[in-house]
């Protein structure tokens, strides 16, 4: 009787350790399968998260840039054929835009320059002139003030991506249908709150000026890739050119 005892307890021991290994190997293919499931949906998180990224700093740029020609093309045609606005002859057509901004720091090319700087309108690969929190005086008013403007720094055309590459002393001329506005870079200050509105300031005494002038303030985001905070760059008029038949860009440019 003692043998069989002894035998009985062994079998139902065995029987035991072999349930314990199938639960073993039942939680370790579970767990297996967890984690499967688990590498599977960060490769697929990185792979959403890498479209996104290539929608945000290829694709859009292509998208808006595709929408600034078309718009840009628009308005040199319509200089080249002499059409006005509604308003008649002599008044500021700003439907298309009002023309186009040259910075040979930040490359070769031109921006467009259009009314406002909503999402809507700077997503369109141009870049615009305040109208709020505080409003722009526009260089072909004649009067004195701040032409105060912004554009993308990455995406949507990035136009104000190479903004980091203006020193003081670099050019920044923007075009109109009859007149080159030749400016000199003469401050820039790398990094301030996004809220600080005084840098638009007709006077912008934070770039060491104290009396009106005829200045030019550029705005962007930065760090790059982030909107934390602006990237500012200031310049002030030194000259006008009128332009010629064969539009011949200022020496800045040449």
């Amino acid at each position: 009787m003692a043998a069989t005892t002894d035998t009985e307890h062994e079998d139902t021991a065995e029987r035991e350790r072999d349930a314990a290994r199938g639960r073993g190997r039942g939680a370790g293919r579970i767990a297996a399968r967890a984690v499967s499931v688990f590498g599977e949906l960060l490769i697929t998180a990185g792979l959403v998260l890498g479209l996104f990224v290539v929608y945000s700093l290829w694709w859009t740029n292509v998208v808006a840039d595709r929408a600034a020609d078309k718009q840009a093309d628009r308005v040199r045609d319509d200089w080249a054929q002499d059409r006005v606005g509604p308003d008649g002859p002599g008044a500021l057509d700003t439907r298309a835009g009002i023309g186009f901004l040259h910075v040979p720091a930040m490359g070769k090319g031109d921006i467009l320059v259009e009314k406002g700087t909503s999402m809507k309108i700077l997503n369109d690969g141009v870049a615009g002139y305040y109208t709020d929190p505080v409003k722009a005086a526009l260089p072909t008013s004649g009067k004195e003030g701040n032409f105060s403007l912004a554009a993308h720094r990455d995406g949507h055309g990035a136009k104000f991506h190479k903004i980091d590459k203006i020193d003081e002393g670099d050019p920044i001329v923007f075009e109109t249908k009859d007149t080159w506005y030749v400016y000199k870079t003469y401050a820039v200050l790398r990094e301030t709150s996004k809220f600080n509105v005084d840098v638009l300031d007709a006077v912008p005494e934070e770039s060491g000026k104290k009396k009106p002038g005829h200045y030019i303030t550029l705005t962007t985001c930065t760090p790059v890739y982030t909107s934390k905070y602006r990237y500012v760059v200031w310049g002030e008029l030194v000259r006008t050119e009128k332009v010629d038949g064969e539009r011949t860009p200022p020496a800045e440019l040449r």
